[in-house]
């Protein structure tokens, strides 16, 4: 017994000495090339450096700003499958602004004491001013019964028509 004991130290060690030794040279293989030498330059002074730029001079006014995207999106359902328990929210669209945009819309499915237990999104492409769309935001994971939906992030971007 204590000769197994006494071999099991000394090959123990020999691991060890092995790991140590594979680690300096794997150490020195990777070693940082030496400082460059080259000379030191001040930075430029304002209006002197190589990439000079034109003063921003600002454009004329833009159009009276679009409506809140916010206004655009309403939950029409939120429901919860029976089966598997993940939840989903059927989103309406109306596209307020006075161009053709896309929409990305974040759901967050919140439990009865309004903690967070899942997310969903939905997305349109291309929808003309004035035209609507119905999306589901489909959640991933189970969730408890008697979650609620609340839209947590709405972006609309200026988008050409769809291919």
């Amino acid at each position: 017994m204590t000769l197994a004991v006494g071999g099991a130290l000394v090959v123990a060690g020999a691991v060890v000495a092995l790991v140590f030794s594979a680690m300096d040279s794997f150490e020195d293989s990777i070693a940082l090339p030496p400082r460059s030498e080259a000379p030191y330059s001040e930075p430029y002074e304002e209006g002197s450096g190589p990439y000079d730029e034109e003063p921003y001079e600002e454009g004329p006014a833009e159009a009276a700003p679009e409506p809140d995207a916010e206004k655009d999106v309403t939950i029409t359902a939120c429901t919860r499958d029976p089966q598997i328990g993940w939840q989903a929210a059927k989103v309406k669209v109306v596209n307020g602004s006075s161009t053709t945009a896309s929409y990305t819309i974040m759901i967050e499915f919140l439990d009865k004491d309004g903690v967070r237990v899942a997310e969903g999104g939905a997305g349109v492409v291309a929808l003309e001013p004035g035209a609507s769309a119905v999306r589901k935001a489909q959640g991933v994971g189970e969730v408890p019964r008697g979650t609620t939906c609340r839209i947590s992030d709405i972006w609309r971007t200026p988008s050409g028509p769809a291919d």
